[in-house]
């Protein structure tokens, strides 16, 4: 029986072994299925294939079993005999390298990101805004980029929109039109995304991507697992989260073209999620991300219960597909099918809409690219089991592993730096100080002649604050190397130099390039 080299990955055994090329491992792919028919279970293979590899991989974990790619699987007279029919010499179980996230924070490292570095784009979305209301917070980002001020959390956003209150008919009349409703609307947004658990992503220590694009010790790739069995009940936050990584990665990735294997493997579940009620710009948007991530060498793979959960022009795009049962019940399902089999390079041997619906638990019609980026022919194919275990980690040994971390506790405790919250209360407080009275000066008529009645002496300290003060409204020179003193983590909200124009990406993140 023919084995599976260092350049692919076993996917299973039709009538012939059925391989993915590495090399082709960035053209992105599909796992589609019923509930029940074996589609995390080939996410899991896949996922410890790529990382045997020296693969980095990023997974969201909806259900939570997904977790037991961190624990060694066990041993069973089924599993050996399927691993034998299969051609897998020598299949034995194995742990592999993870580490655990988690948006809120509770089964693993916090993932923040400043709301900045997210973009008004997204945070649209992220907050189920209409055009017009996000038409207003692209005027609180510009406003907050033209005045230097930070926005890491929540809480500088608030203050923002406080801010844009108070100054509406000005700034009206410089941005175009804000009403008081629709900033009403933006505000009790912001409110239930800060209950939804918004409040916690956004801050600092920021993710850096380098710390998702590890290997270990034995230079397999680590895989990171995110814990979204509580953020997928919130599908904005979850949606917008992951379309924000895949847009981080866009941007900031070098270009690499085909290289011998991915520099990461990206599997998302739910995948339907990420499009449901998107508008038509993002949805363009993101088909454009998908075209060009892959020259970055990320390979996108969705996972989700039928092909055309995903939109036509996205899913073309993926070269590599492993199909499971789908159970034609309903006159949507069996159009469901019908699509999904119009989507294979058809085999003459297979009645491919028939097979769909009879397949059993862990087979699955699988096509992958071959030379030169051209479909295989769709196979009948019995799906290799992982090694690791096939259930999920308990809480013992999450937070075992979670304390072995190559990522440390890096990430584990917030930074609150000084940003647009804390500038604009001292903004506030100066202006509601009285005056400051200047100290007056005893003439001492013996050593020096009088001080005239309306001289005054003005400290260094009236100077800083008045300094300040311009500084804050009208951005003077003293801001001109603002940016050199943070990082990216810190949110590039201020230009190297004052007047340059703050450069976004494709989903309105900043881009990570400078302006000249």
């Amino acid at each position: 029986m023919k084995q599976s080299s260092t350049n692919t990955i076993l996917i299973g055994k039709g009538d012939n072994p059925v391989e993915l090329q590495l090399r082709y491992g960035n053209r992105h792919g599909l796992i589609a299925g019923a509930t029940g028919t074996g589609k995390t279970v080939s996410l899991m293979m896949l996922a410890e294939n790529f990382s045997r590899q020296g693969v980095p991989v990023f997974v969201t974990d909806i259900k939570g079993d997904i977790s037991g790619l961190a624990a060694a699987g066990k041993v069973s007279d089924k599993l050996l005999a399927r691993a034998d029919k299969i051609g897998i010499s020598n299949f034995s179980p194995q742990a592999n390298p993870c580490v655990f996230w988690d948006l809120l924070g509770q089964q693993g490292h916090p993932i923040r990101t400043t709301v900045s570095e997210m973009g008004p784009t997204l945070l649209a979305r992220m907050l189920g805004l209409n055009d017009i209301q996000s038409s207003i917070l692209d005027i609180v980002f510009a406003l907050a980029d033209s005045r230097g001020l930070l926005l890491l959390d929540l809480d500088d956003l608030k203050a923002l929109l406080t801010l844009v209150s108070k100054e509406r008919k000005t700034i009206s009349a410089e941005y175009g039109l804000v009403s008081a409703q629709s900033l009403a609307a933006i505000q009790r947004s912001l409110m239930s995304l800060k209950r939804d658990g918004g409040e916690v992503f956004f801050g600092e220590p920021a993710l850096e991507l380098s710390d998702i694009m590890g290997v270990d010790e034995q230079n397999h790739g680590l895989i990171n697992i995110l814990a979204a069995d509580k953020l997928v009940l919130t599908p904005n936050l979850y949606a917008s989260f992951i379309l924000w990584l895949l847009s981080e990665l866009y941007e900031n990735l070098p270009e690499v073209g085909d290289a011998d294997k991915p520099k990461l493997a990206f599997f998302i579940d739910e995948a339907h999620l990420l499009f449901e009620d998107s508008p038509d710009h993002l949805l363009k948007r993101i088909e454009q991300i998908m075209r060009l991530i892959r020259s970055k060498g990320v390979g996108v793979y969705f996972c989700s219960q039928f092909p055309d959960d995903i939109p036509d022009a996205i899913l073309g795009q993926l070269g590599n597909r492993i199909q499971h049962a789908l159970r034609a019940y309903t006159p949507r399902d069996q159009k469901s099918v019908r699509a999904a089999a119009e989507t294979f390079v058809t085999n003459p041997k297979l009645d491919i809409t028939a097979v769909i619906s009879s397949l059993a638990v862990g087979e699955a019609l699988v096509s992958t690219l071959q030379d030169n980026g051209v479909p295989s022919m769709v196979e009948q194919t019995l799906v290799s089991p992982p090694r690791c275990r096939m259930g999920p980690l308990t809480l013992t040994e999450r937070n075992a592993c979670r304390a072995q971390s190559p990522i440390g506790s890096h990430y584990d405790i917030a930074i609150n730096r000084e940003s647009a919250y804390e500038r604009l209360n001292q903004l506030e407080q100066l202006e509601k100080a009285p005056a400051a009275k200047p100290p007056i000066e005893k003439a001492d008529t013996k050593k020096s002649p009088q001080k005239k009645p309306n001289s005054t002496i003005k400290n260094d300290s009236e100077d800083e604050q008045s300094n300040w003060f311009s500084e804050l409204l009208f951005g003077t020179k003293r801001r001109q190397g603002l940016v050199q003193s943070f990082s990216k983590q810190a949110a590039r909200a201020v230009g190297s130099k004052f007047g340059k124009q703050i450069l976004r990406g494709i989903l309105g993140s900043i881009s990570g390039k400078s302006g000249k």
